[in-house]
């Protein structure tokens, strides 16, 4: 069973910068697709952007183009998410998650179904 736990999550003000991390455990980190979601109040759960074991192939959630980025330090079992020019829009729960799969379609990226395995999340709070 994987765990996840992400940190970094608190309160910001808008046109900051967010990183938070997400700490993988397991000796097969390296080989899992992770992605970031978030989710507000009352709205379904958002795709962010997601990231291959090798962290050769990123995929970014198109209203998000531009200001975020995902990377991992897979000697740290750890996976990064950074979103710059933060607003009011962007408070949520962020939520990490795992597959050992590939999707065969583009847009299985976004689906939460397609993830095993979550951390319990981290909530971000941005004021204006």
């Amino acid at each position: 069973q994987v765990q996840l736990v992400e940190s970094g999550g608190g309160l910001m003000q808008a046109g900051e910068s967010l990183g938070l991390s997400c700490v993988g455990s397991g000796s097969t980190f390296s080989t899992l697709l992770v992605a970031w979601f978030r989710q507000a109040p009352a709205k379904e759960r958002e795709f962010v952007a997601a990231l291959s074991g090798t962290g050769s192939h990123s995929v970014i959630g198109d209203s998000k183009k531009g200001r975020v980025s995902i990377s991992r330090d897979n000697s740290r079992n750890t996976v990064f998410l950074q979103m710059s020019n933060l607003t009011a829009g962007d408070t949520a729960v962020y939520y990490c998650c795992a597959s050992p799969f590939l999707p065969f379609r583009p847009s299985e990226y976004e689906k939460p179904s397609f993830y095993q395995h979550w951390g319990q999340g981290t909530q971000v709070t941005v004021s204006s």
